[in-house]
């Protein structure tokens, strides 16, 4: 019989007993890599808790180990040790690659620093691809659904427009857009700023605190002082350790006011 995954768990998972409100949860998370002079450790029994709805930084030198906590929140990576826990459920144990990558995209929104958008297929066409490859909305719904991400982002009247026409940040919102079809309750991502001007990451990082006011959880991988004077939460890596995690009360009292 075939397998099919619903929204929100993986098939065949271990579900681990975390709070309703706790979106990640990580429990021992160390990862090794081997190479021609010996084994290596890029993360060191990280523990990391992060509610649903919070606005969080993760920074760091280069090297210091934050994108490959990354890649092992997002299911892109496997941990050597330690359990992964997201929206209460265990990506890792018992889970095969073909459902965590059908988890994933069902329940997490990437954004990455270079867009990543198919140049060949217009800002509503790759709006669309999570759809199409998570199965989501009826066939017929899916071009309605895409122009809806679109309008949050302010970008429905670019819809038919490939994205070698639209500016740098404009494609970011776009690759936002399409980060946000299946409507996932974490939005993960690294360097989104990284390539943008002042104004256009402002937009950006205006729009992710929206979504952390809807109920989003939004996790952001920044080298950007900009950025982190504006989550809620940031913590910081180095070495593979978390050394640094700290509230951002200034962030709190705007967003309250806001």
């Amino acid at each position: 019989m075939k397998t099919r995954l619903s929204k929100g768990r993986v098939d065949s998972a271990s579900h681990a007993l975390s709070s309703p409100e706790t979106m990640i949860d990580l429990h021992g998370v160390v990862k090794t890599f081997k190479n021609a002079a010996g084994e290596f450790i890029v993360l060191e029994g990280i523990d990391l808790t992060i509610n649903r709805g919070e606005f969080v930084s993760i920074v760091g030198k280069s090297g210091s180990g934050k994108s490959t906590l990354l890649n092992m929140i997002t299911g892109i990576d496997h941990p050597t040790d330690g359990r992964v826990v997201i929206g209460g459920t265990d990506i890792y144990t018992g889970v095969t690659e073909s459902q965590r990558s059908r988890w994933r995209g069902r329940n997490l929104g990437i954004v990455f620093q270079f867009f990543q958008l198919l140049p060949m297929l217009t800002l509503l066409e790759n709006a669309m691809l999570p759809m199409d490859y998570a199965e989501m909305y009826d066939f017929d719904e899916r071009p309605n659904h895409a122009l809806d991400m679109l309008k949050l982002v302010g970008l429905e009247e670019f819809a038919n427009k490939l994205p070698v026409l639209v500016s740098t940040g404009q494609q970011q919102l776009a690759a936002i857009a399409r980060a946000l079809a299946c409507d996932p309750p974490l939005l993960v991502a690294d360097e989104p700023t990284g390539n943008l001007d002042t104004k256009s990451a402002s937009t950006i990082i205006d729009l992710f605190e929206e979504l952390s006011r809807r109920g989003k959880t939004v996790l952001i991988v920044t080298h950007d002082p900009s950025v982190t004077s504006r989550t809620t939460r940031n913590i910081t890596i180095a070495d593979g350790v978390i050394i640094g995690d700290s509230v951002n009360r200034r962030s709190k009292i705007v967003n309250q006011k806001s």
